[in-house]
């Protein structure tokens, strides 16, 4: 049986053609993806993306671990950034794709794909039960629902839906003060939310991360929020096209555990000299003699 997130009955009030993906029943269009899709470019489009899966990493050996088993260099992260990385096997293959946020010193939040939540979070419990620092791992997927809403636009309208300044992780005014790749906690309606300045559209735009029971107050506070600016709810067609404009990688579609990140386009998110992790050796080797693929 699919999943359905806590919007479900939103999609259906707003007549959203549901389809399986990662598992999950999910609206591929509302109205149709080419005006969805334009909105995203021209004007700002929602997207409810709840089937997302969210880790949290804490304790004195979170960084050191997360380093361990991630491309990227998670040490270059301040207080309230994050960054695109990788998690990847012995052979180089992706297990996954992901963003790593960092919300304070020793507690790291990660934002996985939702076909992967299960196979992640085994893989990172059995790499942290051969380490031996302090460390907390949880799977707080159940904890959170998501919303993003993308497009130049939401920068007009966003901080009447999240007023005020963050109280956690990044420190700013208000939330448009965000840059790119920064995460900080708010207040919706008294309620603690986490909201970065990401997206998978190549567009501006904020991911508001939300306990699952005010995903909905937060979704149709966005809809008549924005509605002066032109926003329209966007499903899985629209965000497919936006990302392949992009030229976003997907993963399941241009990668896998069977695909090495340079054969994936993706070296840029490998940090060969940080040290050692899970599958660099291997990695190393496709960069030295160049990827089979592209």
């Amino acid at each position: 049986m699919l999943k359905r997130t806590s919007l479900f009955a939103a999609h259906q009030k707003l007549g959203g053609k549901l389809i399986e993906f990662g598992g999950w029943e999910m609206p591929v269009q509302y109205t149709s993806i080419t005006d969805e899709h334009l909105a995203v470019r021209n004007a700002a489009g929602i997207f409810d993306i709840s089937h997302m899966g969210e880790v949290t990493v804490s304790g004195a050996g979170a960084e050191q671990f997360l380093n361990s088993v991630l491309t990227n260099d998670i040490r270059k992260l301040a207080p309230g950034e994050g960054q695109y990385t990788l998690m990847c096997n012995e052979r180089g293959g992706v297990i996954d794709d992901l963003y790593a946020y960092k919300l304070s010193d020793g507690v790291y939040f990660l934002v996985i794909n939702a076909s992967r939540i299960e196979p992640d979070v085994a893989w990172l419990k059995a790499q942290s039960a051969k380490f031996s620092g302090e460390l907390k791992l949880t799977d707080a997927s159940h904890n959170y629902a998501a919303i993003a809403v993308q497009g130049p636009r939401v920068k007009e309208f966003i901080s009447t839906v999240i007023p005020g300044a963050s109280s956690s992780a990044m420190r700013v005014n208000t939330v448009t003060d965000l840059k790119k790749n920064q995460i900080g906690g708010f207040k919706f309606d008294n309620h603690s939310v986490l909201v970065s300045r990401t997206g998978y559209t190549g567009e501006d735009g904020f991911e508001i991360f939300v306990a699952a029971d005010r995903v909905g107050q937060v979704w149709d506070a966005i809809l008549e929020k924005g509605r002066p600016e032109g926003v329209l709810p966007a499903g899985l067609g629209a965000r497919d096209a936006a990302r392949l404009e992009a030229a976003l990688r997907l993963y399941g579609n241009d990668m896998d555990e069977t695909v090495n990140p340079y054969e994936a386009g993706l070296g840029w998110a490998v940090k060969l000299d940080k040290g050692p992790f899970v599958g660099r050796e291997a990695i190393a080797k496709v960069r030295e003699d160049g990827p089979r693929r592209t």
